[in-house]
């Protein structure tokens, strides 16, 4: 089954917790503190391969969670860093945030690697903590909690050569006798329904990869038959091989097709007119295709856009050889166009979406609560041992910075309202 897109959750793994300890050797006077910090918590990777084709490892498999880092311990001691879980996707695969559209990268290149969740860092011991006021504090963290989020893969097949026009003008047949590839050959419309791969091969040994890509048809842009699905995998794409039918047979007009595919692709991407095209004549052997043709040639010369045409049969062979030579040449001329995220990058699109959300908010529940949320905020509390007095007393500290305090005061706050943060409450006062 082809998979050319996925969403799936992932976890880093959170950070070990920092450790309470004290040297209590019979003959070390004063030892102090010795809780040694957490490890750092799994990252989760993203690496792309050349062995896959398709996600469809992804499609049922949809939650991956990193291991979480060792706790700290006495003496000193580090905990264990965790192992990082390393994820396989094919080459062409782009990356996003579901929930923001933010682009995370995309792998393109060989074992190329992308962090998609970093693991948390281990919190830290009591050594830390020690101060000349305070020589044995029993303060420790808790580990860094790991990001979490969903993500979106979307696969783009990448090829130097990409075969497009409406379904059953030829493009199957093209690829089937140009390269090994054998793509399903039917006449009937959407035969192809999955993008198909070939490698050619020409006799002075330049070689490409080309791309049948599923029949698109008018209104494609829109959602209507399956071009949307496919007119992802042109954006990988140098140069553009446009089939046209010449034989007539299905009662088509040749140039209305070929202004047809230009608009679907123009609505889509315009940068993908950016790309060269070779216009391909095909089904020449059939009795009009040398009349149509003409007439295909006479209204091409409107046009702005000239595009080189070149009559086909992929039946008997005919200009094949031409067609190939021109394209491998027109190949080596185009520079190859950039991905997406460095289109996004080069005009600086990205948005850091962290930066733009404030610290901690504050709500009211229906039982009179105080509800405080925040990315910082809910990280600080993760990362507090509530065990310990000392720890509590560092993180009211810590909301006190944050201005909470102020905060809750001007909105009303008395002494011994109820404040939540997560599934913890606590009193406030004043």
């Amino acid at each position: 089954m082809f998979v050319d897109q996925a969403r799936i959750f992932i976890k880093a793994g959170k950070g070990g917790d920092g450790m309470v300890a004290f040297r209590r050797e019979k003959f070390v006077p004063n030892g102090g503190p010795a809780g040694g910090d957490g490890g750092y918590g799994g990252s989760i990777i993203l690496k792309a391969v050349s062995g896959m084709r398709t996600l469809t490892d992804y499609r049922y498999h949809r939650h991956f969670k990193a291991a979480s880092g060792g706790k700290g311990m006495i003496k000193g001691m580090y905990g264990r860093k965790a192992e990082n879980l390393i994820l396989k996707v094919p080459l062409g695969t782009t990356v996003s945030d579901a929930q923001t559209h933010e682009i995370l990268g995309d792998l393109i290149t060989e074992n190329q690697e992308l962090v998609v969740a970093q693991g948390g860092r281990g919190g830290r011991g009591n050594i830390h903590f020690a101060s000349s006021k305070n020589p044995a504090p029993e303060i420790a963290e808790n580990g860094e909690p790991g990001v979490e989020r969903t993500i979106q893969l979307e696969l783009k097949v990448l090829a130097d050569v990409g075969l497009i026009g409406f379904p059953s003008v030829g493009k199957s047949t093209l690829l089937a006798a140009v390269t090994s590839a054998k793509p399903k050959i039917a006449a009937y419309q959407f035969t192809t329904l999955t993008p198909n791969l070939g490698m050619v091969q020409l006799t002075d040994g330049r070689d490409f990869a080309m791309a049948d890509l599923p029949g698109l048809i008018e209104g494609a842009s829109q959602g209507i038959g399956l071009g949307i699905s496919f007119l992802r995998h042109i954006e990988r794409t140098r140069v553009l091989l446009h089939v046209i039918d010449m034989s007539g047979t299905d009662g088509r007009d040749s140039f209305s097709d070929y202004q047809k595919i230009n608009h679907e692709l123009a609505v889509y991407d315009k940068t993908l007119l950016d790309r060269p095209q070779i216009v391909v004549a095909s089904k020449m052997d059939l009795p009009d295709a040398a009349k149509n043709l003409e007439n295909f040639k006479l209204e091409l010369q409107n046009e702005k856009k000239q595009p080189e045409v070149v009559a086909i049969s992929a039946v008997t062979h005919q200009g094949l050889e031409k067609l190939l030579n021109l394209t491998a040449d027109l190949i080596e001329r185009t520079p190859a166009f950039p991905t997406l995220a460095e289109k996004i990058k080069a005009n600086d699109l990205q948005v850091n979406f962290e930066a733009s959300q404030p610290t901690f908010k504050i709500e009211r529940d229906s039982s009179a609560t105080w509800i405080l949320t925040g990315a910082k905020l809910e990280k600080l509390f993760e990362m507090t041992n509530f065990e310990h007095d000392e720890s509590v007393m560092r993180f009211a500290r810590q909301l006190r910075g944050m201005g909470v305090d102020d905060a809750l005061r001007q909105r009303g706050a008395k002494n011994g309202d109820v404040v939540k943060i997560k599934d913890f409450t606590f009193e406030f006062v004043d």
